[in-house]
């Protein structure tokens, strides 16, 4: 869909849409995008990826943080 279909179907402006999508893009860490893009299926692999990552440091955080925990209880005092 254009952008400009979807703005008349939300019954808003193009340029909200555009600026929501700058944002949206900003939030996801691509720059630069442009409606007409093909590689559409490249910077949805990137935000899955990205968002996978972020998933993976949190859960390496955890178990950092769990480690550290029972490695206390085990020391010697």
């Amino acid at each position: 869909m254009s952008i400009a279909q979807i703005a008349r179907d939300f019954g808003v402006s193009e340029s909200c849409i555009a600026r929501w999508l700058k944002v949206a893009d900003r939030e996801d860490g691509v720059a630069g995008r442009s409606p007409g893009d093909n590689n559409d299926s490249e910077l949805r692999e990137l935000r899955e990826l990205r968002k996978r990552n972020k998933q993976l440091e949190q859960e390496n955080e955890i178990l950092r943080r769990a480690t550290a925990y029972f490695a206390r209880d085990t020391l010697p005092k």
